[in-house]
């Protein structure tokens, strides 16, 4: 296969240290072909001007939520919580229009590329018309997102949701839940026409909201319609203490340990959150090969709680992160604070280093979340490794953070030293992406948020 380019990095990150003099050829696709330290620059290869390290996969998003940030953060009267706060979002999601999605998506997806995303996993349960509306196709909020994602240059991966029942026990949805609801059938049909268009740098899996909002049945039935298929199935699954109560109540056993005792879970499987596990649901995930996503800016964000990192990690379960609601929209803050929740409660510092392999925790926070990224967005490949998409980052050697320190402290810099994007350029596919999106994209979202909030919105209270 004819190659499209060759690069040469002074510096990359490759197999979990700092190498010099890395070649990298990308080919006609926009894959690796090849990656190479030690070499000289080739005379026909570009020279990039900093440090390369491989970008992130965003394994959880609702890109409709980025419409919602600021918009929750006062209480008036009462306690507030997860379920106030999810009561509040649906003010937004039973109006927004096909063009206000994707008016807050390219914004969304712009941001998240600045962020140091290149791909993003859109845990999309907005299917239907709101009141009012009418679509000419019943995918039309799902081809927003992937228009969006097209506009901004970001790769997607589309998970539509099952979505059948309010909670544990429940007949149906609930009235204000009724843009949300999609039986397996539904989700694979959708799935399986967002993967026949053929659309560059976007694929895509299934998702189910979680146990509360499928039922066994409809877990069965996607499974059954999934097949050997090798697409990522994505669950939100006990990221609160009453929902772990419910399921407690509606079937005996905890959310994660009725999931892994029904014998679902396999390599395609990420667990959204995952928070409240108890040590021997950890061990069950991990010896089913299963991922967990964790979104710390979010689940700080909602008063989720904390999950068990240290046995995570030590279970060798594959995770990576996700920016969820939109209130983080770079990997930098997210694995930061990972890191810092454990540090808070536990009164300890670098939680998740490895002494006697890796003993910089953001180095191994990092590594962790780049090799779960693919199996997380349906790829058999992620990062600086041939056959994985051509993407990666530039650092910025003269950004504050970064100015003077040495090699291997740079890792660590980065996720904990600095204000958020210390880098000098993006690249998706071999390419790098414009730093700043076009005027149009920002003045698209600020219409759209005119619209939803100050022309008839009714802002959440």
């Amino acid at each position: 296969m004819a190659s499209l380019k060759r690069l040469h990095a002074p510096l990359a990150w490759l197999d979990g240290r700092w190498q010099r003099n890395v070649l990298l050829t990308v080919d006609a696709t926009g894959l690796w072909s090849e990656i190479a330290a030690d070499q000289p620059a080739a005379p026909d290869a570009e020279k990039l001007a900093g440090p390369v390290i491989p970008s992130l996969v965003n394994a959880h998003s609702h890109a409709f939520q980025r419409a919602f940030v600021g918009m929750a953060e006062r209480r008036e009267a009462g306690q507030d919580d997860f379920w106030s706060w999810r009561d509040r979002m649906y003010a937004l999601a039973l109006r927004i229009s096909p063009e206000q999605l994707r008016a807050v998506a390219t914004q969304l997806y712009a941001e998240l590329l600045r962020g140091g995303y290149t791909q993003v996993c859109e845990f999309h349960y907005l299917h239907h018309p709101a009141e009012g509306q009418a679509f000419e196709d019943e995918l039309d909020m799902a081809w927003a997102l992937v228009e969006a994602a097209q506009d901004a240059g970001i790769g997607l991966t589309l998970l539509p949701v099952v979505y059948t029942r309010s909670g544990f026990g429940a007949a149906g949805l609930r009235p204000d839940q009724h843009r949300f609801s999609a039986s397996a059938d539904w989700a694979w049909r959708a799935c399986q026409r967002v993967l026949a268009a053929g659309v560059p740098r976007v694929n895509a899996g299934v998702a189910l909201h979680s146990l509360r909002g499928a039922s066994p049945e409809d877990i069965t039935r996607l499974l059954q319609q999934v097949g050997s298929h090798d697409v990522p199935v994505h669950m939100h699954i006990a990221e609160q203490t009453a929902e772990v109560a419910d399921c407690l109540a509606a079937t005996g056993k905890r959310p994660l340990q009725w999931l892994a005792e029904a014998g679902h879970l396999d390599a395609r499987w990420q667990l959204v959150h995952a928070t409240h596990a108890e040590p021997a649901e950890i061990d069950a995930v991990a010896a089913r090969g299963a991922g967990i996503v964790i979104c710390p800016g979010t689940e700080a964000n909602l008063g989720d709680g904390l999950p068990d990192l240290p046995r995570w990690l030590a279970a060798g379960v594959p995770l990576t992160v996700g920016s969820d609601s939109q209130v983080t929209r770079g990997w930098v803050e997210e694995l930061r604070w990972m890191e810092y929740g454990q540090r808070l409660v536990l009164r300890q510092r670098n939680v998740a280093s490895l002494p006697e392999q890796q003993p910089s925790s953001g180095a191994r926070l990092f590594d962790a979340a780049v090799a779960g990224g693919a199996a997380a967005a349906g790829f058999a490949a992620w990062g600086l490794k041939a056959g994985a998409r051509a993407d990666f980052i530039v650092l910025n050697r003269e950004a504050d953070a970064l100015r003077g320190l040495p090699d291997d402290t740079l890792l660590d810099a980065v996720v904990f030293g600095s204000n958020g994007s210390p880098w000098q350029s993006v690249w998706v596919a071999g390419r790098a992406r414009p730093w700043r999106a076009p005027q149009r994209v920002g003045d698209a979202f600020e219409a759209a948020m005119r619209a939803l909030w100050c022309a008839g919105g009714t802002p959440p209270t």
